[in-house]
């Protein structure tokens, strides 16, 4: 199970750089996903390809049989799911199973998010613009325009670091972005989003330039793509600037799109918009959003309703 453990690792490496999880939540992984391994090895599986629905169902019933809580039954499921559609992301096994593992229902939590002032703050964090410095000056426009784009169109971290320059239609203020399984959608931005793409465009990307840059919109000052975890340090240094470094589950590009979505759900967006926007596959993935805690439903009803005039008891 070699190649297996290589993929596990892979994985695990991806959900510290795109999600910024907690060091507990990556060693329950860690801890989930060896366990799923070591029954694939004990049933003489070597190949991954050759996992099928069956098989994981036969995990999922050996943990009932030892007395396993649904809580415990469904962290499980889920980890061993999402691993899977990593797994077909890149192409490692020929068909996505995940969808139809079982997950034994026990709540789900709303991802975490930024309110709308912890955004200003993060995106303020990025001015540079009264720094002596050229490069970080440079560096805090080019970062400015990032953050505008993640969080103005609710951009995975793969998408964004992947866009082109053809990509962004200024005119009509859209981006084409490719996500998952190479289906491409449109996503409208907003003016700061455009403006801060402008003067990234004019200011920071001709001196960052070079033969190996290509039609990449996003460079380093080497003129090289920026990675994933490039923009993940990104995130993270701005979130310690604006303040928001102690906050647990810590910020990550991947926050940015939580809370672009949750964002415009509190604000009257509809849902199937959302999904469209985000690019689900299924509007179900996207209902995660629709939990808005008491206090916002107090706001609007006493906004909203007119018997809620009166101050609250």
């Amino acid at each position: 199970m070699e190649a297996a453990a290589t993929h596990l690792r892979d994985y695990l490496d991806g959900l510290t750089v795109e999600r910024g999880l907690s060091h507990n939540t990556l060693a329950a992984y860690d801890s989930d996903l060896r366990q799923f391994l070591d029954f694939l090895a004990e049933m003489g599986l070597e190949d991954l390809a050759q996992v099928d629905l069956e098989t994981v169902d036969l995990f999922l019933n050996s943990l009932w049989q030892r007395g396993l809580k649904t809580r415990s039954v469904a962290r499980k499921a889920t980890a061993v799911r999402r691993f899977f559609r990593f797994l077909q992301h890149e192409s490692v096994i020929p068909a996505d199973i995940a969808e139809r593992i079982p997950v034994p229902r026990s709540g789900r939590r709303l991802p975490a998010v930024l309110t709308e002032a912890e955004v200003e703050c993060l995106l303020n964090a990025s001015d540079a613009s009264a720094s002596e410095d050229e490069h970080e000056r440079l560096r805090g426009l080019r970062d400015r325009a990032m953050l505008e784009v993640a969080y103005g169109a609710g951009l995975r971290v793969s998408e964004l670091i992947g866009l082109r320059v053809g990509d962004v239609d200024v005119r009509r203020r859209w981006l084409r972005v490719k996500g998952k399984g190479n289906r491409e959608r449109v996503v409208p931005l907003g003016k700061p989003a455009i403006d801060a793409i402008l003067t990234y465009m004019d200011q920071v990307r001709p001196h960052w330039l070079n033969r190996e840059s290509g039609d990449l919109l996003f460079l380093t000052q080497r003129g090289q793509g920026i990675s994933r975890i490039g923009f993940y340090k990104v995130v993270q240094r701005l979130a310690r600037d604006a303040g928001l470094g102690d906050r647990d589950p810590a910020i990550s590009p991947h926050t940015l799109r939580h809370s672009f979505a949750t964002h415009l759900l509190t604000h009257g967006a509809d849902l199937r918009a959302i999904q469209e926007m985000l690019g689900h596959a299924d509007v179900g993935t996207t209902q995660v959003y629709t939990h808005i805690n008491r206090e916002q439903l107090d706001l609007v009803y006493r906004r909203a309703h007119p018997r809620a005039v009166g101050e609250l008891l």
